[in-house]
C-alpha cells in the first residue's frame, strides 16, 4: 500500500507536527511503570520507517516488523542498528518472545475482520512473556467515523512539496481512505493515488478479541493522539 508513498511518509507528518519523541517517552513511561526494565527486549509490530525506533531504541532493546518493505529500508536507514523484520502482523513468527510489544498509529486497523483481529491479537500474545506489556493503538471505532469529511496534508519544503487529499467514505464497517497525491520536485509534478481500507472495529470487538488472547487491560481515552489506548498485560 505504500509502494509509491514511503519516500513521502515522513516528511507528511513532520509536516503535520506528529511528536514521535514526545510519543515514544509516554511508551516508556506506561511500559516502566508496568515493569518492562530498562533494556528489556521490544518489538514495534507495524513499525514503518522506525519513527517510533529511533527514540525507543535508547531505553529498550528493540526489533521492528513491518508488511511494507519500502518503510522497512527507511527504517533501516534511520535505525542501522535494530533488527528488522518483514512479515504480516496477523501471522508473524519470530521464534523468540519480547518484554514489550507495541502496534501504533492504529495499524490494528488494517486487519479486516474479527477473525483476522483475533488471529493477529494471539500471535502478539505467543510473542510476548509471561507478564508482558502490549500497547495498542485502535483505528477509530463506527461511531466515530465520519462519512463525507475532506481531509488533506501538506509538505511545502524547498526541494519537495507534496499535497495528499482524501474523502472519507465507508463501506459497512470498513473505512475507505483513497489517498490522491500530487508531488512536486525538481524532476516534475506527477500524481498517483493510493487505496486504503481499515476495519471500523468497536469497541467491545477490541476488548473481546484482548480477552480472547488472554490479556488484562485498560483503556486510556486521550492516548496518544485522541484516539485511545490499549495497555494489555498477559
Amino acid at each position: 500500500m505504500f509502494t509509491l508513498s514511503a519516500k513521502y511518509y515522513d516528511a507528511l507528518y513532520r509536516g503535520l507536527g506528529k511528536d514521535y519523541a514526545s510519543e515514544s517517552a509516554q511508551v516508556a513511561t506506561l511500559l516502566t511503570e508496568r515493569g518492562v526494565i530498562k533494556g528489556a527486549p521490544l518489538l514495534d509490530v507495524a513499525c514503518g520507517t522506525g519513527a517510533h525506533l529511533q527514540h525507543l531504541q535508547a531505553g529498550f532493546t528493540c526489533e521492528g516488523l513491518d508488511l511494507e518493505r519500502n518503510m522497512l529500508n527507511l527504517a533501516a536507514q534511520r535505525c542501522p542498528d535494530v533488527p528488522l523484520h518483514q512479515a504480516d502482523m496477523v501471522s508473524f513468527n519470530l521464534s523468540k518472545k519480547f518484554d514489550a510489544l507495541i502496534c501504533l498509529f492504529s495499524s490494528i486497523g488494517y486487519a479486516p475482520n474479527v477473525v483476522r483481529l483475533d488471529q493477529t491479537l494471539q500471535t502478539f500474545a505467543r510473542h510476548l512473556r509471561p507478564g508482558g506489556v502490549l500497547v495498542l493503538e485502535p483505528w477509530f471505532s463506527p461511531d466515530q467515523w465520519v462519512d463525507g469529511h475532506l481531509n488533506a496534508l501538506f509538505v511545502d519544503e524547498p526541494d519537495l512539496k507534496v499535497a495528499r487529499m482524501n474523502v472519507s467514505r465507508r463501506d459497512g464497517n470498513v473505512s475507505i481512505v483513497n489517498y490522491h497525491y500530487m508531488i512536486g520536485s525538481a524532476d516534475g509534478i506527477r500524481t498517483f493515488t493510493e487505496a486504503h481500507r481499515l476495519t471500523l472495529f468497536t469497541r467491545e470487538e477490541y476488548r473481546a478479541a484482548l480477552t480472547r488472547a488472554g490479556f488484562r487491560f485498560k483503556f486510556d481515552e486521550q492516548g496518544l493522539m485522541n484516539r485511545g489506548l490499549y495497555i494489555a498485560t498477559l
